[in-house]
């Protein structure tokens, strides 16, 4: 008779079996919404009073305030397109500058070399 040895040895208790006493498993998609009504929207939760929503991957305030969660998505979204733009054209006014300071610069060594043509052919007269 041991001291310490292993004297609790439980029995295996029997896989269950998997029975279902529901028959919505044989019911197929259209029926089961027909039924019971099953329809799947995008889910909503309610946090201190404030009913979000998920749409397109983010949660979207439903309520509250005086701009509606969907059109401040919009507003950010619009704002930063129209940031994007604005660096587009001041890339554009800053590349136009340069042309237009390199042209001057070409003009004005061109005049120059005019004026030495013009005093070079003067002074062999």
């Amino acid at each position: 008779m041991p001291f310490f040895g292993n004297t609790f040895s439980p029995k295996k208790t029997p896989p269950r079996k998997s029975v279902s006493l529901s028959n919505l498993h044989t019911l197929d998609r259209s029926t089961r919404e027909i039924e019971l009504g099953l329809e799947y929207g995008a889910p909503v939760m309610n946090i201190g009073g404030q009913s979000l929503k998920f749409e397109e991957g983010q949660w979207i305030a439903e309520s509250g305030g005086n701009a509606s969660g969907k059109e401040v998505q919009r507003l950010k979204k619009r704002n930063l397109q129209l940031e994007e733009e604005n660096n587009l054209l001041r890339l554009k006014i800053d590349l136009l500058l340069d042309m237009l300071s390199e042209t001057t610069a070409e003009s004005h060594l061109m005049e120059k070399e005019l004026e030495e043509v013009k005093n070079h052919s003067r002074r062999k007269k």
